[in-house]
């Protein structure tokens, strides 16, 4: 996955004067989000055909036999140049695979073929594709796994490719291999080894040339699904106290509390794709609740989106969105609130739409108005193009796989929770959960739920 690695993450910290990003002015306490009953049928239609499409790159741009997931294709479908066009990720696999399980589910594919891809897939990362430890390279090659781009065995790629592992190892667990092979690549992942002599705190990840990565998993981000892995592993496991190892810095804007470091959107939405905070929250008086959190943090940032309409006139009410995503410069990991200040009135649709999950009275609208206005200019045989600006015209010829597949995986969580359902039922998640200090809410679960 594309990340700000830690010191990366410093440097944005540096651009915005201060190791404690400081609060915005006071702001009325803003409403509860609000739970929805159902969606309407509009919209209904709208998310499930951006949904297929954006299924549609996982299954076109995976090679057939290895079922690897190339790192991102051309929105118009056509070949992309040589440098990029067998270049896989391991994260974008781990979506694919859970999308398969959505396609099969909604009728877009045969259940049986479906299942065959999953199978396959599972097979060649269970044999056919190089780890060290159970860990995975970033980056590889479609076609034969070979490691590309001189990647790193990356602990949270790895952990996003589990996602989808466990995810399908549920769906198809009617299938003689892939409940198997799903328990074996969970299992061989050795998560003890990736604290590179730390006792809590997990490595980015590993180079055969030059060891571990100086970067650590250490303040709040798209972490929390590695380090429930790692507590619920039942062969290599971390130990309980690992959850509470890392950072966890508050920040203020537009009336909104949340855990969040100066990082894009998709740290608050990446973890939630697969575990289902809902109806969990950390006990204590410091608990936090993570589906609240993540949700403010989806309101705060259209809120900061807001604040930058003057600079940016493109920026509206239901146009907004800024996360790690290409740019006319090329790829950038900006978002906000703090302030990137590479910021130049791009939005980035997967922004919104990765935390439809979340936040649906203000994303499914912004998905509404982004197709309405901007029409096929930005909408695809693959769904949204990455990123574009409304005030200069520009259009990424691009789409990412990672970007769609947190597009793919909020929309479903939203319209059935079904990917949810899946990985909930691998009993290691709920344990670790548990292990953790999360407690299930009795009194509220209901009231968390769009449907």
């Amino acid at each position: 996955m594309r990340r700000i690695p830690g010191a990366a993450v410093l440097a944005l910290v540096a651009l915005c004067g201060c190791a404690h990003p400081r609060p915005a002015p006071a702001a009325p306490p803003p409403p509860a989000p609000a739970a929805r009953a159902s969606l309407a049928a509009d919209d209904e239609a709208l998310l499930e055909d951006l949904s297929r499409r954006s299924f549609r790159f996982f299954w076109d741009e995976a090679d057939p036999r290895t079922g690897l997931v190339r790192d991102r294709g051309r929105a118009d479908g056509s070949p992309h140049d040589e440098a990029h066009r067998d270049v896989g990720s391991i994260a974008a696999t781990g979506f694919g695979l859970s999308g398969l399980c959505i396609a099969a589910e909604r009728g877009w594919l045969p259940r049986a073929r479906a299942m065959e891809r999953a199978r396959g897939t599972l097979r060649f990362l269970d044999r056919g594709l190089y780890q060290s430890h159970g860990w995975f390279h970033h980056f590889v090659d479609v076609r034969t796994g070979r490691r590309v781009w001189n990647s790193e065995v990356s602990s949270i790629d790895t952990a996003l490719l589990l996602g989808g592992v466990l995810t399908v190892g549920q769906c198809f667990r009617d299938d003689d291999d892939v409940p198997r092979l799903a328990r074996a690549i969970y299992e061989r992942v050795d998560f003890a080894w990736m604290l590179a002599g730390e006792p809590l705190l997990l490595s980015h990840g590993w180079k055969p040339e030059s060891g571990f990565l100086k970067g650590r998993w250490d303040h709040y981000c798209e972490l929390m699904i590695l380090y429930l892995l790692g507590i619920g592993s039942p062969t290599h496991p971390l130990s309980a106290a690992s959850w509470h190892a890392w950072a966890r810095p508050v920040m203020t804007f537009a009336g909104y509390t949340f855990v969040s470091g100066p990082d894009p959107l998709f740290v608050h939405q990446y973890s939630h794709a697969w575990v289902d905070f809902r109806d969990w929250t950390e006990t204590g008086p410091a608990g936090v609740d993570w589906w609240r959190n993540s949700a403010d943090a989806t309101r705060a940032h259209k809120a900061f989106c807001l604040s930058l309409a003057k600079e940016f006139p493109g920026y509206g009410d239901d146009v907004w969105g800024i996360t790690a995503s290409d740019s006319p410069r090329g790829y950038v990991a900006w978002g906000g609130p703090p302030r990137h200040e590479t910021i130049d009135g791009t939005v980035v649709p997967c922004a919104a739409a990765g935390s439809l999950m979340l936040a649906p009275d203000v994303t499914v609208p912004a998905m509404r108005e982004m197709r309405r206005r901007f029409g096929d200019r930005v909408y695809g045989i693959y769904g949204f193009a990455d990123a574009f600006n409304p005030t200069t015209g520009w259009v990424d010829p691009d789409v990412i796989g990672i970007d769609l597949g947190i597009t793919l995986l909020s929309a479903e969580n939203l319209r059935s929770g079904r990917v949810w359902e899946w990985f909930m039922q691998n009993e290691d998640v709920v344990r670790a959960l548990r292990a953790a200090g999360l407690a299930r809410r009795r009194s509220t679960a209901a009231t968390l739920r769009w449907w």
